[in-house]
């Protein structure tokens, strides 16, 4: 399941959805983004695990304590295209999380200038 531009904007800040920024820590810092990609940075309020962390759990408590959030939270996650938020998605899943892809991701989000974005 995923989520779309329009309801994620709607939603910034809403206190029961956690915005999961999947990519690498210079990506999310705006120090190492994608050149075809307008601005660098992240969406306001997204906390960054790198998918790879994120991969290397072996239990759902090694998840839980990476994210830092008990399971049942509604999660959404989104990388620079949707291809390692849609991995992330699935053990979020498996971790008991309602977790939900943002597909268009940063490169979508970034080519938006009314959007906020922090870096």
């Amino acid at each position: 399941m995923e989520i779309a531009i329009e309801e994620l904007t709607a939603r910034l800040g809403d206190e029961g959805l956690t915005v999961v920024d999947v990519r690498t820590a210079g990506e999310y810092e705006g120090t190492r983004g994608n050149a075809c990609d307008p601005r660098q940075g992240h969406i306001p309020g997204a906390v960054n695990v790198d998918v790879a962390e994120l991969a290397a759990c072996a239990s759902v408590e090694e998840v839980q304590a990476l994210i830092g959030l008990a399971t049942g939270v509604e999660v959404v996650a989104y990388c620079h295209s949707g291809s390692r938020s849609a991995l992330a998605v699935q053990i979020l899943r498996a971790a008991g999380y309602e977790a939900r892809n943002y597909g268009g991701s940063w490169h979508e989000w970034s080519s938006h200038d009314e959007l906020p974005v922090e870096a």
